[in-house]
């Protein structure tokens, strides 16, 4: 086991390796809803008390996995996007579905946060969580702004639309075990095992496309 973190570094170091556990885990288990504190303090190395003094639950560890999640996908989003200008709808929602479909745990809580993880922690928690996605959320919105030829209004409600999407998708693409089991008895359920990236490819191009027709820029108006 390793030795109690003394120094600020040591703390912020340990948390870190807490996350990357458990999303380490959660991509080997199928999903975040088989992770456990157990097995995350044994895998980061920790005693199975030592979660606690970073993370007062599961929920919690979760939501900070989540928070983390938002930072990695404006992190993408920004990498995909640096020095590229003049993007169409297509190309901007493609690159949303690229970005985000790299990040299974991330569309995997987006889920999870909306259901339960956010009501389940305390108030400070939960607007530490809604504090961060935001302040992501808009620096996406303005990384997307500078690189697209559409409007912050039409890229606002495409990110909205991405969101639900991505989180759905990934919930019926990955089916837990006892639904994989059903579909093996059922063959003609199959089907609601879909392919996570080419169907969220499919919806946010037409979502992309249809709001430059239904949700002009402000300026178009006065042209």
């Amino acid at each position: 086991m390793r030795e109690r973190a003394r120094s600020t570094e040591d703390k912020a170091q340990r948390s870190e390796d807490l996350l990357a556990a458990a999303e380490a885990l959660a991509l080997e288990l199928g999903g975040v809803r088989f992770v456990t504190v157990a097995a995350v303090t044994e895998r980061a190395g920790l005693h199975r008390t030592g979660v606690r003094r970073y993370y007062a639950s599961k929920e919690e560890l979760l939501l900070a996995l989540a928070e983390r999640g938002w930072t990695h996908w404006r992190n993408a989003i920004s990498t995909r996007l640096a020095g590229r200008t003049g993007l169409g709808p297509s190309d901007v929602s493609d690159m949303l579905v690229e970005t985000i479909a790299s990040l299974p745990v991330f569309c995997d809580l987006l889920a999870h946060a909306t259901m339960s993880l956010e009501g389940d922690v305390d108030i400070e928690c939960a607007r530490r969580y809604k504090t961060h996605a935001f302040a992501a959320h808009d620096e996406i919105i303005e990384l997307l702004e500078l690189a697209s030829l559409m409007s912050n209004s039409q890229l606002r409600a495409l990110v909205a639309a991405t969101l639900p999407l991505a989180s759905g998708l990934w919930q019926a693409a990955h089916p837990t075990p006892t639904l994989a089991e059903l579909y093996q008895q059922v063959p003609g359920w199959r089907h609601l095992t879909l392919d996570f990236t080419a169907h969220l490819t499919v919806l946010l191009r037409a979502m992309a496309v249809g709001l430059v027709e239904t949700l002009p820029a402000p300026d178009a108006g006065s042209a």
